[in-house]
């Protein structure tokens, strides 16, 4: 392209080029791209001019090339699918007539901040510095699949896809298997339907503080078996729609803290076999819609029992930690809330974490639960057995329960055969008769003081010490194997 076919607007950005100089159309600093379709032929270039200046432009020894331009309006096809571009290319605060053609591209840095565009197809593009697409309005979708950049991504309070989209669109912001080297930063992004990350890979974090991820109904993030180096942030953000972290590595944090996720009717978080450090749901509303946490494993979840919805998938979840630290009593209803019923190990997992902080009496709280829960489980027959178990000593994990009632039984029949003693079977060679000795005696079957043996009672202090004998059998019993099943446990 010559020289002498340029517009003035052209021939300013074509001789600013090989110096690295920028180029600035605009009125105002604060000016951004959102007008741009309103600027007239002062400010308006060519894209396939600015394909040729990147391809084929002028440089000079001793200067590095490149492209940097602000406030322009770009009109026509800006294609550079496959082209290796040496120079930087930077166009802030555009406007662009047509989507970026950038697929299996490769380029030094990609800067767009502030620009509107209507759609960015890069899928393979390999960037050797960084994407920046802060602040930038883009109508249609984003498709960075495979993309490989060396350094970050910068989509902070970006804008993407419309909001009146029908559901069947494209997802808006793919970067589905892409490879990034250091930081994913969206802070304050929005992007109307899903954004589509699963299979990424990210060498620091991902950070969504304050985004706002809307798919109502549908998938808000997709994020199956993502990788990330250290965490994935979400603090504030507004989650409409299902976000799907499934199969994801997080060994830093997954933080979640005062995020809203909305998804009634359906998933509203799935975590199902991650592997993160920690979690964070801290002062979350309470979620709309089901959490699936299925053979996950974390060292922390920090979770309050406001937070979690009526609907939680537990099975096989499994975390060393547990804050904040609340009492069992605060806890246990959720485990009810299993939509997959009575699960033995969600009741384990709890009473380790107690353990883990030393709070024996919350554990015991939570082993005594499950049994109970358990039993519910059981035909009505075999309650019978649990339900004495229960009553007499908590399922061995409340011993003083059995005292008391040995107490009990014990003052009853010392203050009846005090009244009225029992008559000798053997008058004269019967030992004196002791009101406690004798109750202790029928009451304790491994235990004789030679008292039972040797007096009989008639009327209905007989059935009294027919009850007392049953009830020290079942006593001894249920204490034995209560106390046995705890000592297992521990």
């Amino acid at each position: 392209m010559e020289i002498t076919d340029l517009t003035p607007a052209e021939r300013r950005v074509w001789e600013a080029f090989p110096r690295g100089e920028g180029v600035d159309f605009r009125e105002d600093p604060d000016e951004t791209g959102a007008q741009g379709h309103t600027w007239g032929p002062e400010r308006t270039l060519r894209a396939g001019v600015l394909s040729a200046l990147l391809l084929n432009g002028p440089t000079r020894n001793g200067q590095v090339a490149g492209l940097n331009v602000r406030g322009a309006r770009i009109t026509g096809k800006f294609d550079l699918k496959f082209a290796v571009v040496e120079h930087a290319i930077r166009l802030r605060a555009c406007w662009f007539e047509r989507k970026l053609l950038l697929y299996g591209s490769q380029l030094r840095a990609l800067v767009l901040s502030d620009s509107t565009l209507p759609g960015l197809t890069a899928a393979t593009v390999s960037v050797d510095i960084a994407l920046r697409l802060s602040c930038c309005r883009i109508t249609g979708p984003v498709r960075l699949q495979g993309a490989r950049i060396t350094g970050g991504l910068f989509l902070q309070r970006a804008v993407i896809g419309m909001p009146d989209a029908p559901e069947t669109e494209e997802p808006p912001l793919q970067f589905n298997h892409a490879d990034i080297g250091t930081d994913v930063i969206a802070m304050g992004l929005t992007v109307h339907g899903q954004t589509r990350i699963n299979g990424a890979t990210v060498g620091g974090q991902i950070n969504l503080d304050d985004a706002r991820l809307l798919a109502p109904a549908g998938t808000a993030l997709h994020a199956e078996t993502l990788t990330v180096g250290t965490d994935l942030r979400a603090m504030r953000a507004d989650l409409r729609g299902r976000v799907n972290l499934t199969g994801s590595r997080i060994p830093g944090q997954l933080n979640l803290a005062y995020a809203r996720l909305v998804n009634p009717g359906g998933v509203a978080l799935r975590a199902s076999s991650c592997v993160a450090g920690e979690v964070w749901l801290r002062s979350c509303p309470t979620i709309q819609g089901a959490v699936n946490l299925r053979r996950s494993n974390f060292d922390l979840l920090h979770v309050t029992p406001v937070t979690l919805p009526q609907e939680i998938r537990l099975d096989g979840l499994t975390y060393r930690t547990l804050v904040p630290h609340l009492p069992a009593d605060q806890r246990l209803p959720a485990l009810e809330r299993e939509a997959a019923g009575y699960l033995p190990y969600a009741y384990e997992q709890l009473a380790a974490a107690y353990r883990t902080v030393g709070d024996e009496t919350a554990a015991r709280a939570v082993q005594l639960a499950k049994l109970r829960r358990h039993r519910r489980t059981q035909p009505r027959r075999s309650r019978v057995w649990g339900l004495l178990q229960d009553a007499t000593v908590g399922y061995g994990y409340q011993p003083l329960r059995a005292a008391a009632w040995l107490m009990a039984l014990l003052v009853t029949g010392t203050l009846a055969y005090g009244l009225r003693p029992p008559r000798p079977l053997k008058p004269g060679e019967a030992p004196e008769f002791n009101p406690v000795f004798y109750t202790i005696d029928l009451m304790l079957p491994i235990i004789g003081f030679g008292q039972e043996s040797a007096f009989a009672p008639d009327g209905w202090y007989q059935w009294l010490s027919y009850v007392l004998i049953v009830t020290g059998w079942v006593l001894a019993t249920t204490t034995a194997a209560g106390v046995s099943r705890s000592l297992q446990r521990q």
